[in-house]
């Protein structure tokens, strides 16, 4: 049986042998950390800052009832006593509305789009014009392995290739002025790891799903991997490994040179003439 203290011992040293592996974070870097009050941007938040790199946090307030009022209180506690600057961002005073007020807009104007699908677009879109206004050289966000390989298999169940060869600890296939790069300390350890960690340093955080969440596509896919780990228990970490080894080859695959589209309404990257971002936003402007 591992002591507490072993653990963390072993733990820490995980993150920072990721960080070095991976070359994720130089001393030249200014970082700034994706935070939501959960344990896993808690983590990453105070291993960053324990390891002695210049961080800063920001957070995103989808302005979700209590699960967010309480997320937000813990991570501007927990900043406070970590002397760390804390930025806090509300979808209603960016967006005039709560997550869930604009999911019910879209609804009764016949779009339906999950709720993880709009907060993940609307949480994107303002971390990363923040990020740049701040010249910040990295987003570091609290993505572990089994996050990584939830997103892996759901790629590969949905025949998205490209979209594997974007993941990574330092995620991504265009490097541009545009996009803040973004980095994944916690990518070798698991879900269960960092939730033991979480509970033996006592960190402020609650534990549990967004409520907002159960419709997502990735519960199903996290299902089934927890329900196989009880005969291989490896598995999340089985899953990455496999996939850094093929990475490279995805990367060449699909690797290009094309600059990032921009949006012709805000100046944002975009897939399209305009992005999703506008266009939810367009959505919601349009009379019923």
């Amino acid at each position: 049986m591992v002591s507490d203290k072993e653990f963390v011992k072993k733990f820490e040293k995980k993150v920072k042998d990721t960080i070095k592996k991976f070359d994720l974070i130089s001393s030249k870097d200014k970082i700034l950390v994706a935070v939501s009050g959960g344990k896993d941007s808690t983590a990453v938040l105070y291993l960053l800052k324990k390891l002695g790199y210049n961080v800063e946090a920001i957070t995103i307030d989808a302005v979700i009832g209590k699960y967010t009022k309480q997320n937000l209180a813990n991570i501007v506690k927990f900043c406070k006593e970590q002397d760390v600057k804390l930025t806090v961002i509300s979808f209603r005073d960016k967006f005039g509305s709560s997550l869930c007020h604009i999911q019910a807009l879209l609804k009764q104007k016949g779009i339906n789009l999950r709720s993880c699908a709009v907060c993940g677009v609307l949480r994107r879109y303002l971390l990363n014009k923040f990020v740049k206004d701040t010249k910040a050289t990295k987003l570091v966000t609290g993505h572990n392995a089994s996050d990584e390989a939830q997103v892996y298999l759901m790629n590969i169940f949905k025949n998205k290739q490209e979209m594997n060869a974007r993941l990574g600890p330092f995620p991504g296939l265009i490097r541009s002025k545009l996009f803040v790069p973004r980095i994944k300390p916690l990518y070798l350890v698991t879900e269960d790891e960092v939730e033991q960690y979480s509970k033996i340093m006592d960190f402020p955080v609650k534990y549990g799903r967004c409520p907002c969440a159960f419709d997502a596509y990735r519960n199903y896919v996290r299902t089934f991997l927890n329900d196989y780990k009880k005969i291989n228990p490896d598995v999340d970490m089985n899953i990455v490994k496999h996939f850094l080894k093929e990475l490279p080859a995805l990367k060449k695959k699909f690797q290009t040179n094309k600059k990032p589209n921009v949006c012709e309404k805000c100046g944002e990257p975009a897939k399209a003439r305009v992005c999703r971002t506008c266009q939810i936003l367009a959505h919601l402007q349009e009379r019923s």
